[in-house]
């Protein structure tokens, strides 16, 4: 039962298995929770065991109606959504009016309208919470997940990713990279770290595979869209003749944890959670 009294919290859903395993944390926590789907996006199993409702993502009025209808003050936006074009978006009166707050930054990266989104629904009374405040164990601390570890060559390879992705941040870009070698192969862009890993498999080199690199954008709100990871992430980076996944520590969501360990082994992929600053040091300093 939830704490008499305690507001209920407000679990804006996009897709993918985080935002039932944010809800359920939250219920184990003694927390009424209410789930809103994204419609298109959130799954209707994972939806199925708390109170909840669907909305599209341009219906801002019924998104704000239903919210204060269940007592909601804190909410988290957590799981995938596809950005889609304002055309698709056809928002309500609400949703005008709220573009219309938002500004430029609807039509800027995902960081800046995600910041945007954050601050107008503080301007409407609500507290935006990040899903790892809810369930701390989805993000690792610094070190090795695994039994396999990424070489000197393999370090190199990362060093170079941070770079790059976090260049591509700053512009507000994308949050992965792949690098074989000391090349770039893929920069994430709209269409996500799977499609690029796709791309990747027709540009591998010769020689000792490449290294995925997740990070989370320089200055980006940690309360949305922080960079995951799971046992698909290792199945398409196995896909790909990639022989590494690097993230960053304490800003990377992991889905499934056991699972995508047991998968990386199995391909004989490591998994390291890091710093960026100290990846980049150590390369620096060899």
């Amino acid at each position: 039962m939830a704490e008499a009294g305690a507001p209920t919290l407000g679990i804006l859903a996009g897709g993918g298995p985080l935002p039932g395993r944010v809800a359920a944390a939250a219920v184990a926590a003694g927390r009424a929770v209410f789930v809103i789907g994204f419609e298109g996006f959130a799954d209707p199993d994972m939806l199925a065991p708390y109170p909840h409702a669907y909305a599209r993502l341009g219906a801002a009025g019924r998104i704000l109606e239903l919210l204060r209808a269940h007592g909601c003050r804190d909410i988290v936006l957590v799981g995938p959504v596809r950005r889609p074009s304002l055309l698709a978006l056809r928002p309500d009166a609400e949703g005008a009016r709220i573009l219309a707050r938002i500004g430029r930054a609807a039509f800027t990266g995902d960081d800046g309208l995600l910041a945007a989104i954050v601050r107008v629904f503080g301007e409407e009374g609500f507290r935006v919470l990040g899903a790892h405040e809810i369930l701390a164990e989805l993000v690792e601390a610094p070190g090795l997940l695994g039994a396999v570890a990424p070489d000197a060559a393999a370090m190199r390879d990362i060093a170079r990713g941070v770079a790059v992705v976090r260049a591509l941040g700053a512009v507000d870009v994308g949050q992965a990279a792949v690098v074989q070698q000391g090349i770039v192969l893929a920069v994430e862009a709209i269409e996500g770290t799977d499609a690029m890993l796709a791309r990747c498999r027709a540009l591998a080199r010769p020689g000792p595979g490449g290294v995925l690199v997740k990070l989370v954008k320089p200055g980006q709100d940690r309360r949305a869209d922080l960079p995951t990871i799971g046992p698909e992430t290792v199945r398409r980076a196995a896909e790909a003749g990639l022989r590494g996944i690097a993230f960053e520590a304490h800003g990377t969501m992991i889905t499934a944890r056991a699972a995508m360990i047991t998968a990386a082994d199995a391909a004989g992929l490591f998994l390291l959670s890091l710093d960026p600053e100290a990846a980049q040091s150590e390369v620096l300093i060899e």
